[in-house]
């Protein structure tokens, strides 16, 4: 009788072999253990998964056009492409040459400074430079048509890209860069300071037909330019300058300059010249 009420009286836990301690240890450890592995489940999830931020920026991206995404590239391969290509329009259709008789050296003048200048350096001077001069460049352009009319401070810093191309860039820096150019393809000196001479010199003699031609197209030009986006406003440019290389092929192009006037029909004002003997 002692014996059983000794053995009814004993807890469950004693009656298994195992104290209520090991009991709540061995609760805890399997506890801890669902944690950890609930822990590693969801890291392993949220790893997994990129965030929302990433796939955003992931997905806009992918909408992107090539010139948005590599804008420098995109307008390199425009300038080096067009201004080749309008030095052959004007030596196929307007001089009447056939195409085994393309000037090919003449022609490797506008490549390499297509390439180099207009690609290269122009860049670098209207985007890169240009934006940390004119700060409000970037703003200006997203905006509509309306808001750019009363954003004063943006509409001041587009006037003075403009005043700066015309009366800095273009007359200072390009047109002494194209001569000088011009000078190394096709001259006969291997010195780099007679190069920049005769560029210079050949340039100062221009001057004034050159530069009257210059702020006829870049000034309206420049107006539409600095006020569109920067990922489209270099192609543009690029485009109107298709033109425009095709009026100095035409009249600075050829390594004879009195060629260049018994050939030239064009003038500054858009009338015929007359033939210089």
């Amino acid at each position: 009788m002692i014996s059983r009420r000794l053995i009814a009286s004993r807890s469950p836990f004693q009656q298994i072999g195992r104290s209520p301690m090991a009991i709540r240890r061995s609760t805890n450890n399997t506890t801890t253990t669902t944690t950890a592995k609930d822990a590693a489940t969801k890291s392993e999830t949220i790893a997994a998964k990129p965030s929302s931020s990433t796939t955003t920026s992931a997905a806009e991206e992918s909408t992107k056009s090539f010139a948005e995404r590599n804008p420098f590239i995109f307008q390199l391969g425009v300038a080096t492409a067009k201004t080749s290509a309008a030095d052959i329009m004007v030596q196929v259709v307007v001089e009447k040459k056939k195409w085994n008789e393309i000037d090919l050296k003449r022609n490797g003048i506008f490549v390499v400074f297509g390439f180099a200048y207009l690609g290269g350096f122009q860049y670098w001077l209207m985007v890169n430079k240009f934006n940390k001069w004119f700060p409000t460049r970037a703003r200006f352009a997203t905006l509509t048509l309306g808001e750019k009319l009363k954003d004063t401070a943006g509409m001041i810093d587009a006037l003075k890209m403009v005043a700066f191309d015309v009366f800095v860039h273009l007359p200072l820096i390009y047109f002494p860069c194209y001569y000088t150019c011009k000078e190394i393809v096709t001259g006969t000196s291997w010195n780099p300071l007679v190069w920049m001479k005769d560029g210079v010199t050949k340039y100062w003699n221009n001057k004034e037909e050159d530069c009257l031609a210059m702020i006829k197209l870049w000034g309206p030009s420049d107006c539409i330019q600095f006020s569109m986006p920067i990922h489209i406003s270099m192609p543009f440019r690029h485009l109107v300058s298709f033109f425009w290389t095709a009026y100095v092929s035409f009249t600075r192009g050829g390594s004879n300059e009195e060629d260049n006037k018994l050939k030239r029909t064009l003038s500054v004002s858009g009338d015929s010249a007359k033939i210089e003997k």
